[in-house]
């Protein structure tokens, strides 16, 4: 099949990539490398079946008709960010790459994110439950409303156009190639703080509780659903039932790195007025294995292993 990945140059995107290349598929990959890297996939580039292109997707629409268009972009939870910024990309992305699936009629793959379950306590979260956010006065819910909207226009182009629409809701993915700030979560900021000796940033009290999900089990389950055509209409999670609060995950990473990490406990009230954060976040996998046949193949342990052995060897090689 042809393949476009918007944000194909990015962590999840990459990875991606590369095992769409490696099954024979013919990837277009279109990023602007604002938060993607040429690094991350200047391996494939000269392949028969890959074609890289530096274009903002907003300014792009290709000629050919893809069979599969997958919207991996996305401006995230605003930190230290722009509200407006994390809705209006997210939103106008969205819309342009369902009008580009609508016209070729190709299949469209949204990927979402756990954050839409906002502050529900029905655990573990399920893709039929509620989803519960805060006010409109804390700018932390724009990323989810934003995605919300998402999910909601994806859908209204299958009731509309019968667009084909697949779902697919990532929790905390962590591995290789993944930011070292906080746009690309707590792991990759604290095996970077404690390589460097710096004090590890807590949000809040630390209790959080997370679960986290490596890269090449994402890349499998989202391949499934690219390879399929038979789940339009389906949201599906895609994570581990394996949990850990964000203390104990600092401390983990710093056993694994053999070294005590020193913590900063950093008040939400630092990031933005009425900024909130769930407690707890963990989803049901049992649709992804029921629809999939997913299983995650790496425990936290295992994964972050992996992805401390990539850092090392990413200083080392300078």
């Amino acid at each position: 099949m042809q393949i476009l990945l918007a944000g194909g140059a990015g962590f999840v995107g990459s990875h991606l990539a590369d095992a769409l290349v490696e099954r024979g598929h013919d990837v277009i990959v279109v990023d602007n490398l604002e938060k993607g890297k040429l690094e991350n996939i200047a391996h494939n580039i000269g392949k028969e079946n890959f074609r890289f292109i530096k274009k903002d997707i907003l300014k792009f629409n290709e000629e050919s008709k893809p069979d599969v268009i997958v919207n991996l972009i996305a401006s995230k939870i605003p930190r230290y960010s722009s509200g407006l910024k994390t809705l209006t990309l997210n939103i106008e992305v969205n819309r342009h790459l369902l009008n580009m699936a609508k016209m070729k009629n190709s299949r469209y793959v949204l990927i979402s994110t756990s954050d839409v379950y906002g502050k529900s306590t029905d655990f573990p979260l399920k893709e039929e439950g509620d989803l519960v956010l805060g006010p409109t006065t804390s700018r932390r819910w724009t990323y989810a409303v934003s995605k919300i909207y998402n999910e909601h226009l994806a859908f209204a182009y299958m009731d509309e156009f019968d667009t084909y629409v697949s779902i697919l809701r990532y929790f905390g993915i962590y591995g290789p190639r993944q930011h070292l700030n906080w746009w690309g979560g707590p792991i990759g900021v604290f095996i970077d703080s404690i390589y460097n000796n710096r004090e590890v940033e807590i949000h809040g009290d630390g209790l959080q509780k997370r679960s986290f999900v490596f890269i090449e089990d994402v890349v499998d389950a989202t391949i499934k659903v690219i390879e399929r055509d038979d789940l339009c209409g389906e949201i599906i999670n895609i994570g581990t039932q394996e949990e850990i609060s964000i203390l104990d995950l600092a401390n983990l990473i710093g056993e694994l790195m053999d070294t005590k990490p020193t913590l900063k406990f950093i008040p939400y009230e630092k990031f933005s007025v009425n900024y909130e954060d769930p407690k707890r976040r963990v989803g049901s996998i049992v649709k992804a294995r029921k629809l999939l046949g997913y299983e995650p193949k790496y425990t936290l342990i295992s994964g972050l292993k992996k992805t401390i052995a990539w850092y090392k060897k990413l200083k080392r090689e300078g």
